[in-house]
């Protein structure tokens, strides 16, 4: 029994072992880009991690870069990002809670054809949205990066698969109550899928935050552009400046992480709830 044990708690060793050594491997670039944003720009190609002398500076430098609109940039990814996001979220669980919920001829049929929308690749969607927001007259403007990516097929798979998981006295309860479907929805099954609001909130805050050749086609006015977008400036105007760019990027990534940090939990419950149907 006792070998058992050791020979368990051997094996749990060696994964963390192995787990630690991934997670530094993985952490490490980060912790390159820091540091390289914290060096003089004469000290980025050194061996040496460390700068000799840590440059604060270097982060406001960034906000006062002639042509470099980093805080309008800043400003404009978070905007369009949750905008869509919340557009995302919003007609993902109505569409889902059609298809899980609400009983009508073709259903599974129309949701099969709509999950097949996902086998497209998106280079060639992307032809014919672009000649959409030229018709409507949204090129190089908020509008054409958020109504394009206002519903995704993803998020209503998740939201569906998660619902189905809801059993339907709550249906039956409510509607005994005298609820209609828009309350049904709204107060009873919307409430009872938070982890996988969460979990569809954060992989369309990011992919659209992170977001970068839809943009790249639809905006052409500098003080429009993405912080994805925007980082290309910082090559093209004033010379290769790697320790502001690095400042920049540190900057550009903290929203990420931040949402990432507090809602990790919700992700892991949504995402595993979302899998499993019974």
């Amino acid at each position: 029994m006792t070998l058992k044990i050791a020979s368990r708690s051997l094996k749990i060793l060696i994964i963390h072992l192995v787990l630690a050594l991934v997670a530094t491997g993985l952490v490490l670039p980060f912790i390159w880009m820091v540091l390289a944003s914290l060096k003089p720009l004469d000290e980025i190609g050194l061996d040496s991690w460390l700068p000799s002398a840590f440059q604060w500076h270097n982060y406001a430098d960034v906000f006062s870069m002639r042509g470099i609109y980093f805080g309008r940039w800043y400003w404009n990814s978070i905007f369009v990002a949750s905008w869509v996001t919340f557009l995302q979220v919003f007609t993902s669980s109505l569409a889902a809670f059609s298809f899980s919920r609400l009983k009508w001829k073709g259903r599974d049929s129309v949701f099969m054809l709509y999950l097949a929308t996902m086998m497209l690749p998106g280079l060639v969607m992307m032809i014919p949205n672009y000649q959409n927001m030229i018709f409507l007259g949204l090129v190089d403007t908020f509008q054409g990066l958020i109504i394009p990516s206002a519903f995704t097929a993803f998020g209503t798979f998740l939201m569906r698969q998660f619902m189905m998981n809801i059993p339907s006295s709550f249906d039956e309860a409510a509607e005994i109550d005298g609820a209609s479907k828009w309350q049904l929805y709204w107060t009873v099954i919307l409430p009872l899928t938070r982890p996988a609001l969460v979990t569809l909130t954060i992989f369309s805050f990011m992919g659209t935050y992170n977001s970068m050749f839809w943009p790249l086609v639809m905006i052409k006015s500098p003080e429009l552009y993405t912080l994805p977008i925007g980082m290309l400036a910082f090559d093209s105007t004033q010379g290769q400046q790697t320790n502001l760019l690095m400042a920049a990027v540190t900057m550009s990534v903290v929203p990420v992480i931040a949402i990432f940090v507090f809602m990790q939990k919700q992700l892991v419950s949504g995402i595993m709830l979302g899998g499993v149907k019974g």
